[in-house]
């Protein structure tokens, strides 16, 4: 494995590798809390909750819920509030609500902070058309993350990355040496990261990875898929006639390409649109749909239900 830090491969002065200076001040957030919970339905749930958040003196300023089926069915809220100190609150209001509502109604939960972003490391091969996205995106505080390493298991976009400030990584994998690969990046992003991102990694991760890892994938590829597997989709799509290119972002599962679904879209195309068309129209929808992935996770919004997700907008 080599490194490259910013100033090995030409960075602009004024950015450090791994989070450096941003080009734009976050919002105030150091006092917004985000309260995640799911469990079986039933009365008293939203009443529970917001009686606790009350009695500490939070103020609720936004409030999704849903329920698969009130009779029976599971039910998933996210709570945004804003509670004075909450920095130094969190951990006593965590065994608080653990004790008095979660355990009473067997809640399964998460409360977070809006003012620490997730850290992420991008995963990426060769195409930098997601990769360069996610990074303009985030040097423009458009994500709500922290980017602290790419991975790539090629050198081709050493030189694009180091213009934002980041460490790249390159660590090659072939079927020999993917076990020790894959040990050489969980070695490098062990208690760094809160989750990874395949903008186009074109590498399976595996089971053994995905566990020792302990943090979610996100991942993304074409909606063509299972017609057009493998090498070539664009082209095959455009001996069939296809209508329609689209994208799809999921979290990464040993199931390949067959985890929860996060975010889909769909261009229409033509007749009159060639290989190269469909090949830019196809890279434009991944894009949008990896950067809404990627922005809702980090914003506390989706949630697991079984092999499906509720994602609030």
């Amino acid at each position: 494995m080599k490194v490259l830090q910013a100033d090995d491969v030409g960075a602009r002065s004024g950015r450090a590798g791994g989070g450096g200076a941003r080009a734009v001040e976050r919002e105030p957030t150091a006092d917004i809390g985000r309260l995640l919970v799911s469990c079986p339905d039933g009365p008293g749930i939203v009443a529970s909750i917001t009686a606790f958040l009350h009695t500490r003196g939070a103020n609720i300023i936004q409030s999704d819920q849903y329920s698969t089926d009130p009779l029976g069915g599971r039910f998933f809220l996210r709570v945004v509030f804003h509670l004075s100190g909450l920095a130094e609150r969190l951990d006593a209001l965590e065994r608080e609500f653990g004790g008095e509502v979660a355990g009473r109604l067997g809640l399964t939960f998460q409360l977070r902070t809006a003012s620490v972003p997730k850290r992420v490391a991008l995963f990426v091969s060769r195409f930098d058309h997601c990769l360069l996205d996610l990074l303009w995106r985030w040097e423009r505080d458009e994500l709500p993350i922290d980017v602290v390493q790419v991975v790539s298991n090629h050198l081709d976009l050493a030189d694009a990355v180091a213009g934002f400030g980041v460490p790249y990584a390159h660590i090659p994998v072939t079927k020999d040496t993917k076990a020790e690969a894959e040990a050489e990046q969980l070695e490098l992003l062990a208690g760094r990261v809160d989750f990874i991102v395949l903008a186009r990694y074109m590498q399976i991760l595996t089971k053994g990875f995905l566990d020792e890892l302990g943090v979610p994938a996100i991942n993304i590829h074409h909606s063509f898929l299972p017609a057009f597997a493998g090498a070539g989709p664009y082209e095959r799509a455009k001996t069939r006639g296809v209508k329609l290119v689209g994208a799809t972002a999921h979290y990464v599962t040993e199931d390949l390409d067959e985890g929860p679904i996060i975010d889909q879209d769909v261009a229409r195309i033509s007749h009159r649109d060639d290989v190269t068309d469909i090949t830019r129209l196809g890279a434009d929808v991944e894009r949008t749909v990896l950067s809404r992935a990627v922005a809702w996770h980090a914003e506390d919004r989706v949630l697991l239900n079984g092999n499906t997700t509720v994602v609030f907008g």
